[in-house]
């Protein structure tokens, strides 16, 4: 059986589209998954969004041992989430850190990831399409065809 490809999402990304459309852009999160769902094609794709870092906690444990790859936004928890941060760190496969803003154009509160000294690869500033691209990355690996 072929493993899913996780791709999990933080606080605030339930109100994409609507929250500050002249950073984030206008696509909705529903539009999000659907890009990703085209990405992998045949491959199952779980995709979750809370605004609780326990949740997202909970879905990196479940992605350890049910998943082929993992796409994380984690949103303010980058910067923040050491807990999420060592959870990762468990992950045997690849994560992609995807942020839809280039966050180091940003204030300086957003340069500093801990995800992504756990992350295989880091993605930021494609916008929304970024999931997609992610996906695709993931999809690629011929190490995980399952």
């Amino acid at each position: 059986m072929t493993k899913p490809i996780y791709v999990l999402n933080g606080p605030n990304l339930n109100r994409l589209g609507l929250r500050e459309p002249e950073i984030y852009g206008k696509t909705t999160l529903a539009e999000v998954e659907q890009f990703c769902r085209d990405a992998a094609g045949d491959r199952a794709v779980q995709f979750q969004q809370t605004n609780s870092e326990e949740k997202l906690i909970d879905w990196v444990h479940e992605a350890i041992d049910a998943a082929a790859g993992i796409v994380i936004n984690p949103a303010a928890f980058t910067f923040t989430s050491l807990a999420l941060f060592d959870a990762l760190k468990m992950f045997p496969g690849p994560i992609i850190e995807l942020h839809i803003t280039n966050v180091h154009k940003r204030e300086q509160v957003y340069h500093h990831s801990h995800v992504s000294r756990v992350a295989t690869a880091v993605m930021a500033g494609f916008g929304a399409e970024g999931y997609a691209l992610a996906v695709s990355a993931i999809c690629a690996r011929k190490d995980l065809l399952d």
